[in-house]
């Protein structure tokens, strides 16, 4: 009996592979590679290279490796982009996971883990977001991760599915050098990009009704991520048909831009180099912090890493990448 995971091959995927292995469970990765790696998936573990789009070869992967259940990472997840490619997004993200969830159900796979964001919140003017704070998305990939959730939901209640949406926060760090992230699209990798290029790193905007002026964020390290999809893979073997589980992954404490700016500075030797203040950019919410009451109640997860093992280790990953 297997799990399989979608996305297994990408950045975060791979860490949630890791954690499954290493935690005893059978594992098949499923990944089209776009953004992923087949160096990521460790030996011994079968990579099947596929779109979610592709019915016929989800079922067919689900049959011939005996998948009992799917954690479902592979998506596309990009803000701006979305804002540009709607159409596509929306076709991935959303069409690739009824895909799947028809290929489950024609196999009689009934467990599902699902990644999703805690851009489904949108800018919400409340000190800690509970999974009961409204959700206002702000762009396609918001929403397409929204709608992933009604559709889960929806399925649970036709269907008897037992699943888990897990709402990420902000993902930093990694377990190895070897499976860091690759991107550029996260604060803690483009404050690298910036020090690799000999240009101070810019934060954008420092007049927010906050501490310091910038925005609070609540980061997350990477190998907590993937503990907490294993913890809901395991929640879900002993649940009831039809659970259907919201929880956000975080910390529930936040730090601001300029403290990840100058924590970074600090570790990785440019104590010297001064923050570059430029505008705001458009829709970013002045603090967007989790409660993570809920996933230690439904689940006894907790966050054991700190900010300075997640830029210490993404550092490490960034150094190794170039």
């Amino acid at each position: 009996m297997s799990w399989l995971v979608t996305g297994g091959a990408g950045y975060i995927g791979a860490h949630v592979v890791r954690a499954m292995t290493e935690g005893g469970e059978r594992v098949v990765v499923y990944d089209d590679l776009s953004t992923g790696s087949a160096d990521r998936v460790p030996e011994g573990v079968p990579l099947v290279v596929g779109s979610v789009l592709d019915g016929a070869l989800l079922e067919r992967t689900v049959r011939d490796h005996g998948v009992v259940g799917v954690v479902h990472i592979a998506a596309k997840k990009q803000v701006g982009e979305s804002v540009e490619r709607p159409l596509h997004y929306y076709r991935e993200n959303v069409t690739g996971l009824q895909t799947l969830l028809e290929a489950m159900a024609a196999t009689g796979v009934d467990r599902l883990v699902f990644s999703s964001s805690a851009a489904v919140y949108g800018m919400p003017d409340v000190d800690l977001v509970t999974e009961d704070t409204p959700c206002v998305p702000m762009s396609p990939y918001g929403e397409t991760k929204l709608i992933g959730e009604w559709l889960i939901a929806a399925a649970a209640r036709a269907h008897g599915l037992k699943a888990a949406a897990l709402r990420y926060f902000n993902v930093a760090g990694a377990a190895t050098p070897e499976l860091s992230d690759s991107g550029v699209f996260n604060l803690v990798p483009m404050v690298f990009e910036r020090l690799e290029a000999g240009r101070p790193p810019r934060v954008f905007g420092d007049d927010y009704a906050t501490p310091d002026g910038t925005c609070v964020r609540d980061y997350i390290h990477v190998q907590d991520i993937a503990s907490a999809h294993l913890a809901a893979a395991r929640r879900l073997n002993e649940a009831s048909e039809g659970t259907s589980l919201v929880l956000n992954i975080g910390r529930g404490e936040g730090s601001s831009v300029r403290e990840m700016v100058d924590r970074i500075l600090k570790v990785t030797g440019h104590d010297d180099v001064v923050p570059e203040v430029t505008a705001r950019r458009p829709g970013d919410p002045a603090r967007v912090v989790a409660s993570a009451d809920r996933i230690r109640a439904e689940l006894g997860w907790t966050a054991g890493h700190g900010l300075d093992e997640m830029i210490e280790s993404a550092w490490q990953g960034w150094r190794h990448r170039h």
